[in-house]
């Protein structure tokens, strides 16, 4: 066991985009678990965006990381120690220890990983958070039907991925948007979309509609900004718009209302539109029911995934803010410590 555990703190508050003084990485004793704690060595650190909102204190539906606490993370860990008769050592856990290579637990919101379903590092990739926003928001909000089209941003990513492969398990049309060549190409080529297109391309408004000739009936939204403004004037009559995400939006430092916003609520009444925000945690009951489509699908390869892995607990903050960037390819994960599975 090492001497030492790492952590990294969060500094300030970002003004705009998160700089790499906004964090601070410090050394710190491994704690000693007490009565009924268990001791967590942290293996993954996934990261996500909506971390950025948990920088800010403004209101949201979760509270914020305190100046000076640990940055929120879902985390793969290993019991190396334990009081707790729930959790053994050497169990591998799903957990939420943050942005550090150890952590104390009480038990409460851990949860034992099966190996089984498939490498840990799923648990918070395509098995766990990221591929659940992508099935029930889709499944639950979307319902795509056969034949209909479906719509998904950063369609290389751990959610956009999922969300365009389950369309097309539901028998639904998916086009793809993300950014660059080598992204779409795999977009295409590896998940099975039946397009991909790159948002950086000036005509990306005339090449979605191409793309989309019978309109567009499900927009699976975690982008926002320009992305949404192209797919806004092909929306079908009773289009649906799970909204899950903002990214394009999340380092604004000001709430300006887009020149569109009167027409989007004109379409919402004319077209009787369906536009429904969630957190994954609304749809809690169906956990059981993702477990067990998701797995079967990734072990039949009708659902790929991609893991983007920076080494070192130290790498997190620049991954994290080249992820609100969009540099990552596929789920990022941070490999804190050795995966001894």
């Amino acid at each position: 066991m090492p001497q030492s555990a790492k952590r990294v703190i969060l500094v300030s508050r970002p003004v705009g985009e998160p700089k790499a003084s906004d964090f601070r990485v410090e050394e710190c004793a491994i704690p000693t678990p007490g009565a009924g704690e268990v001791l967590l060595r942290t293996i993954w650190l996934s990261l996500d965006p909506y971390m950025r909102g948990r920088m800010a204190d403004g209101p949201s539906y979760a509270a914020p990381v305190p100046i000076g606490g640990v940055m929120e993370g879902g985390t793969v860990s290993e019991v190396i120690a334990s009081n707790n008769s729930a959790f053994a050592k050497g169990d591998i856990v799903l957990s939420r220890a943050g942005w550090q290579t150890h952590a104390l637990s009480d038990g409460k919101g851990l949860s034992k990983i099966d190996p089984k379903l498939g490498a840990i590092s799923t648990a918070v990739g395509v098995l766990g958070m990221p591929g659940m926003t992508a099935y029930t928001g889709l499944l639950d909000i979307g319902k795509p039907q056969a034949g209909e089209t479906v719509v998904v941003a950063a369609a290389s990513g751990a959610v956009g991925s999922a969300v365009g492969q389950i369309a097309k398990i539901k028998g639904a049309r998916a086009v793809g948007i993300a950014g660059g060549k080598d992204k779409c190409d795999y977009v295409k080529k590896e998940l099975g979309f039946d397009d991909c297109l790159d948002h950086r391309d000036p005509d990306l408004a005339a090449k979605l509609k191409e793309a989309c000739p019978k309109g567009i009936d499900v927009y699976f939204e975690n982008v926002g900004g320009a992305v949404f403004e192209a797919v806004f004037p092909l929306l079908n009559a009773f289009a649906r718009i799970p909204v899950c995400g903002l990214i394009a939006h999340y380092n604004d430092t000001e709430a300006t209302a887009p020149k569109w916003a009167s027409a989007l609520m004109r379409n919402v009444l004319t077209k009787r539109l369906t536009i429904r925000g969630f957190i994954v945690s609304d749809f809690a009951a169906r956990h059981g029911d993702f477990l067990r489509d998701m797995s079967q699908w990734v072990r039949d390869g009708k659902v790929k995934h991609k893991e983007f892995v920076t080494e070192g607990l130290d790498s997190a903050p620049a991954a994290f803010m080249g992820l609100l960037k969009g540099a990552n390819f596929g789920k990022q994960l941070v490999r804190v410590g050795p995966d001894k599975a």
